[in-house]
């Protein structure tokens, strides 16, 4: 597989935000945070904004549900034109139901897992999933800094996908920069979200590329 980058909007200018997603024309994917401020304190957009997010970018649009109630909400946002919804283990009731209820819809299903949590309960029903997102931060805020300490869980799911033969991805979100990057590849994440360290770049283009060298480098499958 090769590295993939999905800059985090969450850093981007929210009053410019078309102007932002054209900055990053040569990124994978374009990660969207949803919160609530409920299931994480902060609260950000809603499902108008990510219709219209996906309306003037050609990039797949990712979205990340850090919401309560992902069982009722995410197929509403597999509605709105993305490419794919992440839930939170810990806000969904039936995750495998949500899941194939997505592929069912045409959306791929991911699953996100917060610093605290454990990845060997998911082991079971990782086939079910495109993606699994592996926090290196608390979620709700962007910036924060990048906690090394997911890396052995994320090779341990790394391991158990290439043991099994699944195609999963792994997303990694939170503190991913140009020196991160080899870090979080070296442990098997080949998708990884960048926020400020692509909008808080001069040049956001080229902090994509830097971000994608410099894990391709490192990353083991």
């Amino acid at each position: 597989m090769s590295i993939q980058i999905a800059p985090s909007i969450l850093s981007a200018d929210f009053a410019n935000l078309e102007r932002d997603l054209k900055a990053i024309a040569n990124a994978d994917m374009v990660h969207v945070d949803v919160m609530d401020h409920h299931f994480v304190p902060n609260l950000t957009l809603g499902e108008p904004v990510v219709e219209r997010i996906c309306q003037v970018t050609d990039l797949p649009v990712d979205v990340h549900l850090m919401i309560e109630d992902p069982d009722r909400w995410a197929p509403e946002f597999a509605t709105l034109g993305v490419a794919s919804v992440t839930f939170h283990t810990g806000a969904v009731h039936a995750p495998v139901r949500l899941a194939r209820q997505l592929h069912d819809m045409g959306v791929k299903a991911c699953l996100a897992v917060r610093p605290a949590e454990p990845v060997e309960p998911i082991f079971d029903i990782l086939d079910e999933f495109d993606m699994i997102l592996v926090m290196t931060v608390e979620p709700g805020f962007g910036g924060q800094k990048f906690l090394d300490n997911q890396m052995p869980k994320t090779r341990r799911l790394r391991d158990q996908i290439t043991a099994r033969g699944l195609k999963t991805h792994i997303q990694v979100d939170g503190g991913v920069s140009p020196t991160t990057a080899p870090i979080v590849a070296e442990a098997g994440a080949d998708v990884l979200v960048a926020g400020s360290a692509v909008y808080g770049a001069d040049d956001p283009a080229k902090a994509i590329d830097q971000i994608r060298q410099a894990a391709q480098v490192s990353y083991k499958d």
